[in-house]
């Protein structure tokens, strides 16, 4: 729960304004003086609460946990604070005579005479019912000093610059500071009473009754997965795995065009972020268009278009430029620089999705090493899903799967392939794989067997003909995971020519001679 707005502008004094807060004889002239015009500071609201906590222990459940011993100006100050707080945290009393033996004996000059110190913190109280306004004025000044401190290195950064450190370099690092400094002044939700849930599970099924209960999340296009699905649902991490050439880029592309471009009924496009690790935004580009103007991304790229086939693509070209589609194909991007730039954009033109292609390219936050791949992957994907809640949209994040696949008769993947870390599955709401029996069938034709007669392996031919041309144009889509719904498999039409995706047409209720 946040902190409730001061009532009295008396309570909240910075240092530098006329104070009407009692302060104390044992605090240095020096330090309330000199240094708080340094740095910002407010000495006497930090002994006033003190001084509440130790008269009061049950003060403690009334002030916002963000509060920390480090938010203090006065190093003193803060190890009280701390000491008390492990104090109650254990049940036990915090006053000024369970206080004193912490303190004896130590080398720290202003506990000296400590228990006289903390009988004048206790004394000197004005108020127990400011003590929230007074926890309010110790963080505002601590962000102050951190604020204070991130423009001090930008400065120091900028003016001696290093050889392979760009400035586009320096203005990330300063975003991400700026940003940790943000996210740890956000209160949060707290606890929240039971009414406030209960009318958003109602606004929730009020949502999907209006979508005739099969959409509550973006469209992905797809019938089938929609109803499966429920659609992509705000601060969701959902993870879209596959091995090489199954097509995971060309399935995320088509979801995050189809939100970006939607014109079905009842339906609302949405701004994308696409972050390409694996591909330019020239070949991102190509095959969306390669896609749309049903041409195929081969005859593109090597300029064997007819002139028919170049109209279409300009014709396509013209109604998709001005989709809010936006490509960031930054080689080695950090988590840290996704979360900011797919904060800037939310700010300035709104944010419906975001991809990641690929998981495993992406570095982990900016100032983090981990000791060893797996902790990478856990640190970055723990991160993709805190990106999700923050902005509160969903994100779709590719990965790609352990080799243990090929070595299966059944290719078909399961959650236990997921590459380099099982956090990617615990962090996940929604795991998909993408499958494709075709492309292993093509790379399997039947070889005959010295032993086997010629009748004998062309039947195993046929057998492995039949099933080819089943498999023909043929994708699965398996839900191996879904945190708010069932699982189960997808089966899709995927056209190779022009990377496609659309739902598979039953042949039983097709028309006669269709």
């Amino acid at each position: 729960m946040g902190y409730l707005q001061p009532q009295f502008a008396t309570v909240l004094l910075m240092a530098e304004e006329p104070s009407n807060i009692e302060t104390f004889p044992n605090t240095s002239d020096a330090l309330a003086g000199v240094a708080a015009r340094q740095m910002p500071s407010n000495l006497p609201a930090e002994q006033n609460l003190l001084g509440a906590l130790l008269l009061d222990n049950g003060v403690m459940e009334r002030i916002d946990d963000r509060l920390r011993a480090d938010h203090f100006y006065d190093p003193l100050h803060g190890r009280i604070f701390s000491t008390m707080l492990r104090l109650i945290d254990r049940g036990q009393l915090a006053n000024p005579v369970t206080l004193k033996s912490f303190f004896s004996g130590t080398d720290d000059p202003g506990s000296g005479n400590i228990e006289e110190y903390l009988g004048e913190l206790a004394d000197g109280v004005i108020s127990l019912s400011q003590s929230s306004d007074y926890a309010l004025t110790i963080y505002e000044t601590h962000l102050r000093r951190e604020l204070i401190r991130i423009g001090d290195d930008v400065i120091q950064d900028a003016s001696h610059p290093k050889v392979d450190l760009p400035a586009s370099t320096l203005i990330e690092t300063a975003e991400s500071k700026l940003f940790q400094l943000a996210e740890t002044g956000e209160a949060g939700a707290g606890l929240r009473d039971f009414e406030s849930v209960v009318a958003a599970t109602i606004n929730q099924a009020d949502i999907a009754r209006r979508s005739e209960g099969k959409l509550s999340g973006a469209s992905t296009g797809l019938t089938d997965l929609n109803n499966l699905l429920g659609g992509l649902h705000k601060s969701d991490l959902l993870i879209l795995a596959g091995r090489p050439a199954m097509g995971k880029s060309a399935l995320a592309t088509n979801i995050g065009f189809h939100i970006a471009t939607t014109t079905r009924t009842g339906e609302k496009a949405a701004p994308v972020a696409f972050f390409s690790l694996e591909m330019s935004a020239e070949q991102l580009g190509t095959r969306i268009m390669s896609e749309r103007a049903q041409i195929d991304s081969s005859s593109i790229r090597q300029g064997q278009l007819t002139s028919d086939d170049f109209d279409r693509l300009v014709e396509a070209s013209n109604s998709m430029s001005a989709a809010p589609f936006f490509i960031d194909d930054t080689p080695s991007l950090s988590v840290s620089q996704v979360a900011s730039r797919a904060r800037r954009l939310k700010r300035t033109t709104g944010l419906g999705l975001i991809i990641v292609d690929y998981l495993q390219l992406l570095m982990p936050q900016l100032g983090v090493r981990p000791e060893n791949r797996v902790q990478e992957i856990s640190n970055i994907s723990r991160s993709l899903k805190a990106i999700a809640k923050e902005l509160d949209v969903p994100v779709l994040a590719l990965s790609q799967l352990s080799r243990a696949v090929e070595q299966r008769e059944d290719k078909r993947p399961t959650l236990a392939d997921l590459r380099e870390s099982g956090s990617i599955e615990q962090d996940a709401d929604v795991v998909l794989f993408v499958y494709r029996e075709e492309y292993y069938l093509s790379k399997k034709e039947p070889e005959r067997d010295p032993r086997e007669s010629e009748e004998q392996f062309n039947v195993k031919n046929e057998t492995y003909m039949a099933r080819l041309q089943a498999a023909e144009n043929k994708a699965e889509i398996i839900v191996g995971k879904q945190r708010h719904g069932p699982t189960g498999t997808i089966n899709l039409h995927f056209e190779k020519r022009f990377t496609h995706f659309s739902d598979l047409t039953d042949p039983s209720t097709l028309p006669d001679g269709f």
